[in-house]
């Protein structure tokens, strides 16, 4: 064997556990089906992809997603590096150029002397082999099989679905307008409605012919990333009061009841995604009720919403705590395939996965990451066992609180204090392993 591990899926997680173990010295194959094998929403071969929305979520330590970043930031995080050198204005949200954060990702990997690259699709696991399998949601038929052969349990799932991108010149500026709920007003174009045309637009999408890749009865959404059709099927007003909402929105139309905004996916500012309205409707679908909305009446798409399926394990009943697969010793799980949502979610256990494993190899004890910590709590989430497990979202929902009548909510700036102590403790352990190179 010409390597020391194999890493498989060239997403976040498998090129942030990729590039973090060849930073730690050890090598790596890097396995990617791309362009042998297609999936239903990717567009190319490039490793770190992002396939829906190109939000990274808030930067600010009182968000969630924030300390997250911050934290992979102590750890020395190449996706987040490569994010940092690619991200756009966007008001309060981390947002990306999508292109070239993809780039500096595909470039990182290929400069590094530690990583051999694979395109071939992995169906068999191989327990002989160190292996970390980043495969994420959507992971082959074939290798799915093989999971659930090796762990004996059904693999869970749940639909999610990618909003629409369009052509910027193709939006009617007369009726749009420039706000943003923070940061620069320009930050996002805003297609406002009226109280008539909000209410005949949410009609449209509760009767919209829908386009699901599998049978109703499997239907199973993911909360934190409903299709707008089904936020709009439990009330006329649950839109106006989520996504489409006009609050904070400064100089807006005095008659502007509801907002669909827009945001750039790219620097030049040629694409525009829309913001929280991922959608599993009809194509024919998306270009009659989409035209409904004054600004979009001409749009022009540069992508289709769709809807796919994403399947992960059930965490808590088969890894155990430092994310390897219980019944396959040496192969640990990183990413979405664990059970976590989310862009950063998906980097930060692929980080976790390559120290864990990493420390294995090297016969270094394991770096903790306790529930005292953002990735901590990522971590408890997915090995510990609970009767509701869905993916999760980094949230401070996920702290534990002692049980009372007196029961305070967290102390998001006290946490984040201690949680940065923490990982910066783990990072000057994990910056020591490299004063050696044994490998067991």
């Amino acid at each position: 064997m010409g390597f020391d591990i194999r890493v498989v899926g060239g997403g976040l997680a498998g090129s942030e556990a990729a590039l973090s173990l060849a930073r730690l010295g050890l090598s790596v194959e890097l396995w990617e089906m791309r362009p042998v094998h297609r999936t239903d929403i990717h567009e190319t071969d490039r490793f770190g992809e992002l396939v829906c929305s190109n939000s990274l979520g808030s930067d600010a330590l009182r968000d969630a997603r924030g300390l997250l970043k911050a934290e992979l930031r102590l750890l020395g995080s190449d996706v987040v590096a490569c994010a940092d050198a690619s991200r756009l204005p966007a008001g309060k949200a981390f947002a990306v150029d999508k292109e070239q954060f993809s780039g500096l990702v595909t470039e990182a990997i290929q400069r590094s002397p530690l990583i051999s690259i694979r395109r071939e699709e992995y169906t068999r696991l191989d327990s002989s082999i160190p292996t970390i399998i980043a495969t994420g949601p959507l992971t082959s038929l074939d290798l799915l099989a093989e999971l659930r052969e090796r762990l004996g349990r059904e693999n869970l799932f749940f639909y999610d679905a990618v909003a629409p991108s369009i052509w910027a010149h193709s939006v009617d500026r007369g009726s749009s307008f420039l706000s943003s709920r923070g940061g620069d007003v320009a930050d996002y174009l805003n297609c406002p409605l009226t109280r008539e045309e909000y209410y005949a637009f949410v009609h449209a999408l509760q009767s919209a012919r829908r386009h699901l890749p599998e049978t109703p009865d499997e239907q199973k959404y993911f909360e934190g990333c409903l299709p707008v059709e089904e936020i709009a099927r439990r009330g006329d007003d649950a839109l106006r009061f989520g996504p489409m909402r006009p609050i904070g929105l400064r100089e807006r139309p005095e008659d502007c009841f509801a907002v669909i905004q827009l945001r750039r996916e790219n620097r030049e500012g040629t694409v525009l995604g829309l913001v929280g309205f991922q959608t599993s409707l009809a194509i024919t679908e998306q270009q009659r009720v989409l035209a409904m909305i004054p600004a979009l009446r001409n749009a022009e798409f540069v992508r289709y919403g769709l809807i796919h399926r994403n399947a992960f394990v059930r965490g808590p009943s088969v890894l155990s705590q430092d994310l390897q697969l219980g019944s396959c010793p040496h192969i640990w799980a990183a990413g979405q395939l664990c059970g976590v949502d989310g862009y950063m979610e998906s980097t930060a256990l692929g980080l976790v996965a390559a120290l864990n494993a990493a420390a294995t190899l090297r016969g270094f004890p394991r770096a903790v990451f306790s529930v005292q910590t953002m990735m901590g709590l990522l971590v408890d989430f997915v090995t510990r066992e609970r009767s509701d497990f869905q993916p999760t979202n980094a949230n401070y929902g996920l702290v534990p609180l002692e049980p009372g009548p007196r029961q305070k909510g967290v102390d998001r700036e006290a946490f984040a204090v201690v949680a940065l102590e923490q990982i910066r403790h783990i990072a000057d352990e994990v910056e020591a392993w490299g004063t050696s190179k044994t490998i067991l």
